[in-house]
């Protein structure tokens, strides 16, 4: 196996994730045994709760922590991003957004955090923004939003998957660690083919479990080896090589300007 984790809060003292360098190769190690060989590093971008996180430095810290886990004679292979709250998304300068964006160059993309208290219209109003600019959107563990399930969560989430938006499900909520409601959202999203890939959103210290442990829960879920394995692998490897498709907003900008 050859797993994708496109989040992971593996750099260290920037946020909830891994408090120290040695934090940081000691969940390397255990991605390297378990067969991660892709990782995204995705610190929070949320002044509300890690004012610190300094955007313009990640992309040095990425490279300091990738010399470190190579050093180490570890197989994993790091990728800067960031997870986005939509509160900043709404704020952030386009530069900034830049900087903590994956994907090359006309295709990328941005993994925003779907927030807990529910999708909301200031959520919705983040999502036009960023695809105003041109981003791709990998929306993060909305199966943890309040009511996706019980109210109107998942008739505010379908507008946004027909707009092109792309929805990560978490490890830890198949695995039940949030409620059996978020356990069964989760489920859900797998079962009806709405979730695009699957992450650990790993927090080294506190959230250790990997995609490896993720694979195994798929299938539990009623995910078949090949969806399972899309979920896991290609994927995210496809997100990471080859980005997103402009969104359809963009296209129509391009067009207008060229005409």
């Amino acid at each position: 196996m050859s797993y994708v984790d496109l989040h992971c809060h593996l750099l260290p003292g920037l946020d909830d994730g891994a408090a120290t360098a040695d934090d940081m190769l000691r969940h390397a190690r255990r991605l390297h045994a378990e067969g991660v060989r892709d990782v995204a590093c995705t610190p929070h971008v949320k002044r509300d709760e890690f004012p610190g996180v300094p955007i313009r430095e990640l992309q040095e810290r990425v490279r300091r922590a990738q010399r470190a886990i190579s050093d180490a004679g570890l197989g994993v292979r790091l990728h800067l991003g960031a997870e986005l709250a939509h509160p900043d998304a709404l704020l952030l300068p386009e530069t900034d957004l830049e900087r903590i964006s994956q994907g090359p160059s006309g295709r990328r993309w941005l993994l925003l955090e779907c927030p807990f208290d529910g999708l909301d219209d200031d959520f919705a109003l983040a999502f036009r923004r960023l695809q105003g600019l041109g981003y791709g959107l990998l929306l993060a563990h909305p199966e943890r939003s309040a009511g996706l399930l019980s109210g109107d969560g998942l008739g505010r989430l379908r507008p946004l998957l027909a707009q092109g938006a792309l929805l990560q499900v978490n490890v830890c909520s198949l695995l039940g660690n949030h409620g059996l409601d978020v356990q069964d959202a989760a489920v859900r999203l797998v079962r009806e083919g709405l979730a695009y890939c699957l992450a650990s959103d790993g927090h080294p210290g506190s959230r250790e479990q990997t995609l490896q442990l993720g694979f195994h829960l798929l299938l539990r879920a009623g995910a078949s080896s090949t969806q399972a394995y899309r979920l896991t692998q290609a994927n995210p490897r496809l997100l990471l090589r080859d980005g997103v498709r402009r969104p359809l907003v963009e296209l129509e900008r391009a067009l207008a300007a060229a005409a």
